[in-house]
């Protein structure tokens, strides 16, 4: 069992789910829309067809010149976010 706190991100990619935190990666069984119902919603949104994120481990949001949204981790890591969900994030952030 991983801790809902514990969680960094989730993606999908080739057919599996995996679940990302500070001690690793792992397989998670569920799918991504699944997982999206059952995380807490005041913590997670969904960034892309493929990764949902936790908001409390985000070190902040970059807007880039080409319009895409940056998202840095607390941990170093990064990625970003799908230009069909940028109004979904401002909304989840109150901008």
């Amino acid at each position: 069992m991983i801790n809902q706190n514990d969680i960094i991100n989730i993606y999908a990619s080739n057919g599996k789910v995996f679940a990302v935190t500070d001690r690793g990666e792992f397989t998670v069984t569920q799918r991504l829309y699944e997982l999206e119902n059952s995380l807490d919603y005041n913590k997670f949104v969904r960034i892309s067809k493929s990764e949902i994120i936790n908001l409390e481990k985000v070190s902040r949001f970059n807007l880039k010149i080409s319009g895409t949204v940056y998202v840095l981790f607390k941990n170093g890591k990064s990625t970003y976010v799908s230009r069909r969900y940028v109004s979904k994030i401002k909304e989840r952030l109150g901008v």
